[in-house]
């Protein structure tokens, strides 16, 4: 189906993209996924390729691409599994911050080494005690002299454990009324060198998305410079809100992929499996389960394709993305369990796809924003 929000040229992207995907990552996956890491060498590929961050402007090493181009990378990287979330969260959740709010001399030290695999980021808002809460976070950094003295925990960090580069959200005065007039972001650079107290914590077991790699952070008196304040102290709660229209809308579009690549997988399935004398493609309650899912599947990616083109318009759909998050993300649960029942006994072995899918997506309506959230978000906007 062609798609208007689309170019010839976002296609020979995803193209490129693909070839390189079948060569070198597909047939690798199985074994990233037992392994529960991906190689540095994967991050350097796609930097060599021109993959990573070609939204950048050219000045600082990137292609000056749309948001298109965002959207395919998105695409193509679901199709192969949900764990390869880690480049997606790197190209358009984490360096946008440094485009946006980043000084010149911030854009010009770490806007070149993002596209080309240098920089591994991280965003750090969660902390052990505090989720979507996000005012009550108590990792800290106070000034001393040129310096920041970092200290505080998080954790459920996607790229937590490679990340070399993390934008930490922290209290710069946590007096501050209201309290998230506090919060301020700051990078913790580790790309050419330690940075003494800022540790690693274990690697998170996750039940699913194995080959995103998610951990502990802790900063104990880790000492930053203070020239690595993004923007204004105080306003970091503000740049958040900016930014996450594009995480969450981002998440959408990773949901409809998922949901397409599971339908396809199960129409494939059902008609090669036989029951009775005949494939299960053939009988009613199949098919009528296939047609409803194929029916909710369309008018999700009729409505994230409106909120792309919207989003690439410089339009505030805020409150669609947030009704984009959730319903597209419960849908990715429903249409798992219902393509899982389809394939049977089968459906539960992990050498079919499915099942790793079943397991890999219900995360999606917990990160980037719980899906009650969402709806708390959507009811406020409504007056309510």
């Amino acid at each position: 189906m062609k798609r208007p929000i689309l170019t010839e040229s976002h296609e020979i992207f995803r193209q490129s993209l693909r070839r390189y995907l079948e060569k070198e990552v597909i047939p690798n996956f199985e074994k990233w996924e037992e392994e529960r890491h991906v190689p540095r060498s994967f991050w350097t590929q796609l930097g060599e390729l021109g993959f990573l961050c070609p939204w950048v402007d050219e000045q600082y090493g990137g292609m000056n691409a749309d948001f298109g181009y965002s959207v395919v990378f998105s695409e193509e990287m679901e199709k192969v599994g949900a764990g390869l979330v880690g480049p997606g969260l790197h190209n358009d959740i984490v360096m946008p911050y440094i485009d946006a709010f980043g000084t010149e001399a911030q854009k010009k030290k770490w806007l070149p080494k993002s596209t080309t695999g240098q920089i591994i980021s991280a965003i750090a808002m969660t902390e052990p005690g505090t989720g979507s809460d996000l005012a009550s976070i108590k990792t800290a950094a106070k000034r001393d002299g040129d310096d920041y003295i970092l200290n505080g925990e998080k954790t459920f960090i996607t790229n937590g454990y490679s990340c070399n580069f993390a934008v930490v959200v922290c209290k710069t005065d946590p007096k501050a009324k209201p309290a998230h007039n506090g919060i301020s972001l700051i990078v913790v650079d580790a790309v050419d060198q330690e940075v003494p107290g800022f540790k690693k914590g274990k690697k998170l077991n996750k039940v699913g998305q194995h080959t995103s790699d998610t951990s502990e952070l802790i900063f104990d008196d880790c000492r930053v410079p203070a020239s690595n304040l993004l923007g204004e102290e105080g306003k970091g709660f503000y740049y958040l809100m900016d930014k996450l229209q594009q995480e969450r809308l981002t998440v959408a579009i990773t949901a409809m992929t998922s949901c397409e690549r599971m339908l396809q997988l199960t129409m494939d399935y059902v008609k090669q499996r036989e029951a009775f004398g005949r494939p299960i493609s053939k009988f009613q309650n199949t098919q009528f389960k296939i047609a409803e899912m194929a029916t909710e599947i369309q008018i999700g990616r009729t409505f994230v394709d409106n909120l792309i083109t919207k989003h690439m318009a410089g339009e505030d759909i805020v409150n669609e993305v947030s009704m984009a998050k959730w319903w597209t993300t419960d849908l990715s649960k429903k249409v798992a369990g219902e393509c899982m029942q389809l394939h049977g006994g089968y459906g539960y072995m992990e050498e079919y796809e499915i099942a790793r899918r079943y397991r890999d997506v219900p995360v999606a309506s917990i990160y980037a924003g719980t899906n009650e959230i969402m709806k708390t978000i959507i009811a406020k906007n409504l007056g309510l």
